[in-house]
């Protein structure tokens, strides 16, 4: 998966190097997850969240993290 960039916030002001998009963050995630039965992707408070068609809830502390937990959680039921 890859996170695209954003150099300027909503407002205007040019965006910290670490800060995070959190829209497009969650955009992408969806995208490349929801096919595989992941849905109720979230951000709130520094945790990043996601729910698999079992109703399981993956967190991870950005997005890098949830990506890799929705992927570890994934292969595990192949």
């Amino acid at each position: 998966m890859t996170m695209r960039a954003v150099r300027q916030a909503a407002d205007g002001q040019q965006r910290g190097v670490f800060d995070v998009d959190e829209d497009a963050a969650l955009a992408e995630i969806e995208l490349a997850w929801a096919g595989g039965g992941y849905h109720g992707f979230s951000a709130d408070g520094g945790t990043w969240a996601a729910i698999s068609s079992a109703g399981e809830v993956l967190t991870g502390d950005t997005p890098d993290a949830l990506n890799r937990a929705i992927r570890a959680h994934w292969q595990a039921m192949q």
